[in-house]
């Protein structure tokens, strides 16, 4: 039975926006904020309308055009992120379980991943800032001509529901880092945490306006934000379809955009792989994060001469998966985020029967729980890849196996898909691990491990998964504009235009 939360932490009654540093009230709609273990209301999202949205920007205008923010040295911006990875890392156990309230996540998971990462976000992107440098292009004798990066201005951040302060506190450092300010949206589904720690950004020390906060749906506050003239950039996180719609609005205002969306991710078991290994990264690809990731390798393809045996090792771990609070450390999957979420997660095993597939383990509520959004671990195994539980998006602890005889239809099948987020591979054979680097369409490929985050290294995905990067230079690149600056090392004979 999942347990009624305690309350070691304060939970605010509502949620606002909060501009310059201060919480704002609002007159806005009421929005429940739902804790998915024992679906009662923790807390109230006030939505911020356009005109907050408006209040908002203006801050970070401000902040950015006459404060201090942009123009401080390096050396500064590092101290000012350094004292927030201190401020976050201090507040870890608050953090997360505020997220835990939100999300359903579990605790100690979150504790120990989310929001460590959160704290080393911000040591970590001082630490790209003091190591960029510029260009200089001396071939031309008569001149000198320098390279610089300037800060871009004001960033929409919109930060999603499956991890909110992981995800959120990486656009904010690597936005600030740069000396940008920004505006940041997370989910109303999941405002607690991340409104906290936009709280601990000012108390660790930021100058009020470099992060703003406004809380509400995608279709007004998200858009409010997208579409604002006083917006310079945005970096988005989430479903693929509201990418495409937040593309589209930002390309009218011809603002750049980086997108990470959703994934069907292929996990490529072959025989030559150490099986044990390969199962423990096959159930963590699926099972980790309640299987709400758009990096999980939901379509689990085995090579036909081992996938009996894998599958039915599989099934067999995943029904001893712990199910259960998320507030308890023995707990393995905890529930999803929302009564929708769970309603469409569950819709997909009567879309696979009807497709032909075979229900192997779960496609049902868990076990045990008078409330809460849980879900047993599931699993099918599909007659082909055109199906439906292949194709689509399920985000939920959903695993569909698909078998292959060999390296080559292994690739077409795990390339035949709109999305390319990440792939997994698992094989001891060297020629086939090095085939891995250029085999697979997507923008990750992770070879014998899962979910290694190389934050120096580019992440993100191609097709329907994705437009740009996140990492060190990639975050440089787009958070800053490159500028030219042309000085001649002597006079340079001038043509006298009009002059006889």
């Amino acid at each position: 039975m999942s347990a009624e939360p305690e309350a070691p932490h304060t939970v605010p009654a509502t949620v606002t926006s909060l501009i310059d540093g201060d919480s704002v009230g609002t007159d806005g709609p009421e929005l429940p904020v739902i804790y998915p273990a024992s679906e009662e209301t923790v807390s109230v999202l006030r939505e911020a309308d356009a005109a907050e949205v408006d209040r908002a920007v203006a801050a970070a205008r401000r902040a950015f055009d006459a404060g201090p923010w942009p123009g401080l040295g390096v050396a500064a911006r590092q101290d000012a992120l350094h004292a927030i990875r201190d401020t976050v890392a201090a507040h870890a156990e608050e953090l997360a379980y505020l997220e835990c309230l939100n999300t359903g996540l579990p605790l100690h998971q979150l504790k120990a991943r989310h929001m460590a990462r959160a704290a080393f976000n911000f040591s970590f992107f001082a630490e790209v800032v003091g190591q960029d440098a510029g260009a200089v292009y001396t071939q031309n004798a008569a001149y000198l001509t320098l390279v610089t990066r300037e800060p871009v201005g004001v960033a929409a951040l919109i930060a999603p529901w499956n991890a909110p302060v992981s995800l959120a506190s990486m656009k904010i450092a690597a936005a600030i880092a740069c000396g940008n300010t920004c505006v940041v949206k997370p989910s109303e589904q999941t405002p607690l945490a991340v409104a906290r720690l936009v709280e601990l950004l000012h108390e660790a020390g930021l100058p009020p306006g470099v992060v703003n906060l406004v809380n509400g749906r995608g279709p007004v506050t998200g858009a409010a934000l997208v579409e604002h003239p006083g917006v310079d950039l945005v970096s988005f996180t989430g479903g693929t379809a509201t990418g495409r719609e937040i593309a589209a609005a930002s390309g009218r205002g011809l603002k750049p955009v980086t997108m990470e969306l959703g994934g069907k991710s292929a996990n490529v078991v072959f025989a030559s792989a150490d099986l044990e290994r390969a199962l423990d990264g096959a159930l963590l690809g699926i099972f980790t994060n309640n299987g709400q990731q758009c990096l999980a390798g939901s379509r689990i393809l085995v090579e036909r001469a081992i996938a009996d045996d894998f599958i039915a090792r599989f099934v067999g771990r995943a029904e001893r998966v712990r199910v259960g609070d998320p507030m308890d450390p023995a707990t393995e999957l905890g529930p999803l985020a929302s009564r929708a979420h769970m309603e469409r997660v569950l819709s997909y095993v009567d879309v696979a029967q009807a497709e032909g597939a075979e229900l192997l383990t779960g496609g049902t509520r868990a076990e045990g729980f008078a409330r809460g959004f849980y879900v047993a671990p599931t699993a099918v195994r599909a007659p082909g890849n055109k199906t439906r539980v292949c194709q689509e998006e399920i985000f939920g602890p959903f695993a569909t196996f698909l078998t292959f005889d060999d390296e080559a239809e292994a690739y077409a099948l795990a390339n035949d898909t709109a999305f390319g987020l990440v792939s997994y591979v698992w094989s001891d054979d060297m020629p086939t691990a090095m085939r891995a680097v250029g085999a697979p369409k997507s923008g990750v490929v992770w070879v014998n491990t899962p979910m290694m985050r190389e934050l120096r290294a580019p992440f993100g995905g191609v097709k329907a998964s994705g437009v740009g990067r996140e990492g060190a230079q990639a975050c440089l690149d787009f958070y800053t504009e490159a500028k030219t600056t042309t000085i001649p090392l002597e006079q340079v004979p001038l043509a006298k235009l009009g002059k006889p």
